[in-house]
């Protein structure tokens, strides 16, 4: 399986094998002017001022939302392969190529509340992107397909919180690739703290998170933990993210848990 990790943030094509290649052209440029952007990247760095440094919650930063976004790209591109239809762009009369556009922006923005407060971030996220859109969104499109970008975008954003329900499978994408930067890496800061947490010592235990084509679904999610407390991480936060995600016949989650060494070594796969 591939290791999102691994991969770079600009999209891959698909191999030439595969039955098509989704475009890159408008995604790439997008996330070209992203990281050239001053004040998108000073958002990302202020966000974990309230989240880690005044509250000490896992890391809500620039590395969550270069791991959020990989993933979210990859699930696209996974579900887009085995065959899912998407409806944000397309019900808003907006090209194929913007569903991933819709995607990345929202991976990028949705946590952008958190220089507000902790609390309620995902609501004072929506304002806040909203700006940020009306500047950004004009360099890409004209004036109709700009707002209905940004109304794709901020939905995308809103139901990224489990408390909303998504309504478009782009929502969808951003509300589950939350959910699956769970890796020991995302409890680094809070734990080199001290924090002792259930979700710092459960996402300890998580040491992989791979995405690859499933047998009988569009995407398989193999998260492999070191003991039994990776399964809060996949139980509790990231099956809450899949139920009502619209994607969830679609998504199948596979949990390997480790123990051991060498003849001692005993592999158990939970498969939800």
């Amino acid at each position: 399986m591939d290791d999102v990790d691994d991969q770079p943030m600009q999209r891959r094509e698909y191999d030439p094998d595969m039955d098509h290649a989704f475009p890159d052209e408008r995604l790439n440029e997008v996330l070209s002017a992203i990281e050239s952007d001053p004040e998108i990247g000073t958002y990302l760095k202020a966000q974990n001022v309230n989240a880690v440094d005044r509250m000490g919650y896992n890391d809500h930063g620039e590395k969550h939302i270069e791991i959020v976004r990989d993933r979210a790209l990859r699930l696209y591109d996974l579900l887009k392969h085995g065959g899912v239809e998407f409806n944000g762009a397309r019900d808003q009369g907006l090209e194929e190529a913007d569903e991933s556009v819709i995607i990345a922006l929202a991976a990028t923005l949705h946590d952008i509340g958190h220089v507000v407060h902790r609390d309620d971030h995902t609501y004072y996220s929506i304002p806040l992107a909203a700006d940020l859109l009306d500047r950004f969104l004009v360099d890409f499109y004209g004036t109709e397909s700009a707002v209905r970008m940004k109304a794709e975008v901020l939905h995308a954003i809103l139901c990224h919180h489990t408390e909303e329900n998504p309504l478009t499978e782009e929502a969808g994408v951003i509300r589950i690739a939350d959910g699956l930067d769970m890796e020991r890496g995302r409890s680094r800061i809070p734990y080199e703290k001290g924090g002792r947490g259930i979700n710092t010592i459960s996402s300890q235990a998580i040491e992989r998170v791979s995405l690859a084509p499933g047998a009988d679904h569009a995407v398989e999610v193999e998260i492999t933990m070191n003991n039994a407390a990776g399964v809060y991480q996949v139980d509790s936060l990231l099956q809450s993210k899949l139920e009502g995600s619209l994607l969830e016949t679609d998504i199948r989650i596979v949990a390997i848990n480790t123990k051991g060494d060498g003849e001692d070594r005993l592999v158990e796969r939970i498969e939800l």
